[in-house]
């Protein structure tokens, strides 16, 4: 299938965009009024999960993973655009946003312990059934979840979110992959640099066709939360942890293989970190996949969150409700 490429000029403003929906998340799903978005936090584990929640409880439920450095609030502005007609939940990981951040020596930072206390949270909120929203370190906890619980999912979103090998085969992953190799201090040096402001600041601004577009707010608030104290030894557990992603690709793969659940992917084609290659090798197991390449950077929802907000009414009103 052949990969699309989208503008602003090509989609319609998305229907209720940022206004129409429920004014009561317990309300139903064909009620009218504006839709708030709810601030809330959960017990897991032991741990303070924060989370984003709106929409009907009776409408089909997305789950949003979010990336790094920054948490739910990625999602801030695609909640409200999509809650008239789903019911969307985005917590925050331990260490990052709102939730507990324990330090490395009272938690154990790695992608199968994020993926426990997700899945906890999920079977906390009673979640039975959900579509899948991926993006960066949301994939990992994201294609773990779907594993341990393939029944429980609908339909798959893919914002540069890797599996494959394609995806980190590029420059950026060069002084990652050494620090998987070997986890010194000399290697970690180049690590600790990238939780800098500068690195943050161009996680969101490079690739971008339309750079005003870019609130400066995205990468100040997260920089902020990865100064606080104990915030580097975090990211770097994190950055070693993500060493394991790559063995379980072929697994991942498989399922998707095998499963083929329907997929939506959005990808930011000028991506330095996930670049477009991640994007379309996901093709050769999910042939009948939805797939957009879009003119900007690694946090598309920025720059065109319109446009995936309409991608996505549009991908699940097709398969959730045909």
């Amino acid at each position: 299938m052949r990969i699309k490429s989208i503008s602003t000029a090509a989609i319609s403003a998305t229907q209720g965009s940022l206004s129409s929906g429920p004014a009561n998340p317990d309300q139903s799903a064909n009620a009218l009024g504006p839709q708030p978005t709810f601030y809330r936090t959960a017990q897991v584990d032991g741990l303070t999960i924060f989370y984003r929640e709106a929409g009907p409880k009776d409408a089909p439920v997305i789950l949003l993973l979010h990336g790094f450095p920054t948490s739910s609030r990625m999602f801030r502005n695609l909640i409200p655009a999509l809650a008239d007609k789903y019911h969307l939940i985005a917590p925050d990981y331990p260490g990052f946003g709102h939730s507990s951040a324990p330090a490395v020596n009272e938690f154990d930072y790695t992608f199968d312990h994020l993926a426990q206390v997700v899945g906890h949270f999920v079977e906390q909120l009673g979640l039975q059934r959900y579509s899948l929203y991926i993006q960066d370190y949301g994939a990992p906890v994201g294609y773990r979840l779907a594993l341990q619980h393939p029944e429980r999912l609908q339909a798959l979103i893919v914002q540069n979110g890797n599996a494959y090998v394609e995806g980190i085969d590029n420059d950026f992953w060069k002084p990652i992959k050494a620090y998987w190799a070997n986890r010194t201090p000399d290697n970690a040096a180049p690590l600790r640099e990238a939780l800098k402001v500068e690195t943050t600041k161009w996680q969101y601004t490079h690739g971008v066709s339309q750079l005003d577009k870019i609130d400066p707010d995205t990468w100040t608030i997260d920089q902020a939360l990865l100064d606080r104290v104990g915030q580097q030894d975090i990211q770097l557990a994190l950055f070693y942890s993500y060493g394991s992603n790559p063995p379980l690709y072929p697994k991942w793969q498989q399922f998707l293989r095998e499963k083929q659940p329907p997929t939506l992917i959005v990808w930011g084609k000028n991506d330095a970190i996930f670049p477009a290659a991640g994007a379309e090798a996901y093709l050769r197991d999910l042939p009948e996949a939805e797939p957009h390449l879009l003119d900007t950077g690694h946090f598309a929802l920025e720059e065109d969150g319109d446009e995936i907000a309409a991608l996505i009414r549009t991908f699940l009103a097709k398969e959730l409700h045909s």
